[in-house]
């Protein structure tokens, strides 16, 4: 005859079967928040996603703190830029997690700039042009067909990584590019009265963005990429837009608005804050916010009236 504690086994063992998922998420560390949206869209539930930085962090500088490795240790897919935007603190981040699935060349090591061209690569390296990189411009995300590009890719990596469930990643990804292709032609077309824009960029963030729009940058604020703007080189700037006028000034929601709004105040040239990646402004909560609310800051200081 069976006792209490019997009885109690069997009712609670198939109880407890239930409770336990049929197979853990795929556990996903974005460098960055536009690859974390990304990684989001194309996993949907398979996949749990952290970011180790926010749009108001300049995502040069960040510290390998041991809540960040934890988090790569425990990591099955790290996806981040690449192309030494994060050259500072990714590989010690990876190195002290210990984790060899996420080393660089492994499939769980994922970097979005190896699948898109390249701007800005400089055709000789000098420190003493500040902080330029070897691969080119890093700042991919700031044109939507970069993102395109991306999205295959790293739809691809995820099937690769997690094979049992390689259909639902093709159908997120189908689904998902088909929205993104319907966007770009509504971003094209409202884009159109930017093409030909004269613009200042503080920081040299948005080549890819100019690229994409056929606008002009005419002046960096920055003297160098990462050097904080002089009083004498903003002086400099401001001579130089007599001869050639912007229409606006481009900051990223990170940095501080100081420069641009100097050069507003002295050349009347608006300063606009974009939000650069996911979440840098209220209206670029995600993927298709990033760029809805770019181009309707753009449109509202660059369209003459």
């Amino acid at each position: 005859m069976m006792n209490r504690k019997s009885i109690l086994a069997l009712v609670v063992a198939p109880l407890m079967l239930l409770a336990v998922p049929a197979q853990a998420a795929l556990r996903v560390l974005a460098c960055e928040p536009e690859w974390g949206a990304l990684a989001q869209e194309l996993g949907g539930n398979l996949v749990e996603v952290s970011v180790a930085t926010s749009a108001l962090q300049d995502p040069h500088q960040i510290q390998a703190k041991p809540s960040l490795i934890a988090r790569a240790r425990n990591a099955d897919l790290v996806v981040c830029t690449g192309a030494e935007l994060e050259i500072g603190w990714l590989p010690v981040l990876l190195q002290q997690s210990g984790n060899a699935k996420v080393q660089p060349g492994q499939s769980g090591n994922f970097a979005a700039a190896d699948f898109v061209r390249k701007l800005d690569v400089p055709s000789q390296l000098d420190r003493s042009q500040g902080d330029v990189h070897a691969a080119g411009n890093p700042h991919i995300q700031t044109d939507p067909r970069n993102i395109a590009q991306v999205a295959t890719a790293l739809g691809s990596r995820l099937a690769q990584i997690d094979a049992a469930h390689a259909g639902d990643y093709a159908l997120r990804l189908k689904d998902f590019s088909q929205r993104w292709q319907q966007a770009m032609q509504r971003w094209a077309a409202q884009a159109a009265p930017l093409k030909g824009v004269a613009v200042v960029s503080q920081h040299k963030a948005f080549v890819y963005l100019y690229d994409w729009l056929g606008m002009k940058e005419v002046a960096v604020l920055e003297p160098k990429p990462g050097v904080e703007p002089t009083a004498s080189h903003l002086q400099e700037v401001l001579a130089s837009l007599k001869n050639v006028p912007a229409r606006m000034t481009l900051y990223s929601a990170y940095q501080d608005a100081k420069p641009a709004e100097w050069l507003n105040r002295n050349a009347n040239v608006p300063a606009v804050k974009i939000p650069f990646t996911v979440g840098g402004t209220d209206g670029a909560k995600d993927l298709f916010g990033l760029f809805d609310d770019t181009l309707a800051r753009m449109l509202a200081a660059g369209v003459k009236k």
